[in-house]
């Protein structure tokens, strides 16, 4: 039996216990109604998404207390195929010095390459912190063409586009410009929009349902703005319109309208993905991030269905 296979094995077995722990954390604060549904729906994904062109991803940054390793298990866990990186996390236990990044060692980058296709996990977007002089930014290019990583997430100086621009080019990867909430440099989607005006269909937007909510964007509205320079989502629900300390709260439940979301994307024609980030890190996310998944692959097939 090769290790591939032990190594899936594992997972089907940790994917029980691990979410019937989680759940039963969730319990008190969701109910067991509720705690029961999300362990029956846990590890079933999003096959309705996929049918029509939407890919499910999970923030590795809603696990940012466990390493990348931990993180995967968890997202295995929950059906899913797809993680979102971020460049400063932890490899692993046994790894506590390394992280996810350029800095990698040729044997790291192996390793982490053997673990995501064990987990049978593909990682299309990877968040990093700094895009601004070219020689740090292409070694972060070369990474990511490496890991096969399609779109980079960052909030880059505006006089930083032109050299960026040329990378995304070269190594056929995409910039995803991501919003925090106001006062950064992003929080308005009218920003964005006219940075990229004019230039390659490589620069675009990492969109932040979430942080949009928190600063008094409706969400659909920002998507209309950006409509033809969407690459990706952070898709949050929150539970209050234009506070900052909004919480982030399970899809459907809150201010976001993540059904409209999906409509009006459905409706542009978007093939993407949209990336689970769920804030901050607490042991009952996994709980709350399978009911996401199954409100997600719901509301896709009920698109699908017309």
């Amino acid at each position: 039996m090769n290790h591939a296979i032990d190594r899936r094995s594992f997972l089907g077995t940790t994917t029980v216990m691990g979410a019937g722990a989680a759940m039963g954390a969730g319990i008190s604060l969701l109910g067991p109604r509720a705690a029961g549904l999300f362990a029956a729906e846990a590890a079933k994904g999003a096959p309705n998404a996929e049918k029509i062109g939407w890919r499910l991803c999970c923030a590795a940054y809603s696990f940012n207390r466990l390493t990348f390793f931990e993180a995967l298990d968890k997202i295995a866990a929950l059906g899913l195929r797809y993680v979102e990186g971020f460049t400063w996390q932890k490899l692993s236990p046994e790894k506590p010095k390394v992280e996810t990044n350029d800095t990698m060692s040729a044997a790291d980058r192996r390793l982490t390459k053997k673990r995501l296709a064990d987990a049978g996990i593909k990682m299309p977007v990877c968040y990093c912190r700094k895009l601004e002089e070219e020689k740090a930014c292409r070694k972060t290019f070369e990474f990511a063409k490496e890991m096969g990583i399609e779109s980079l997430v960052a909030e880059p100086p505006f006089e930083a586009y032109d050299m960026i621009e040329k990378l995304c080019d070269e190594y056929q990867v995409n910039l995803a410009v991501h919003n925090h909430p106001a006062p950064s440099k992003y929080w308005n989607p009218n920003t964005l929009a006219k940075l990229a005006k004019g230039r390659s269909k490589r620069i675009g937007a990492c969109c932040d349902t979430g942080h949009w909510v928190r600063s008094g964007f409706k969400p659909v509205d920002a998507l209309k703005l950006l409509e033809g320079r969407i690459i990706s989502f952070h898709l949050k629900d929150v539970d209050s319109f234009g506070k900052k300390e909004a919480e982030c709260v399970p899809w459907g439940t809150g201010k976001g309208d993540i059904e409209a979301i999906l409509r009006h994307m459905y409706r542009q024609g978007f093939k993407g993905v949209f990336s689970i980030e769920y804030e901050p890190y607490k042991p009952e996310n996994f709980a709350k991030i399978a009911q996401c998944v199954a409100f997600f692959d719901k509301t896709a097939a009920k698109l699908a269905a017309g």
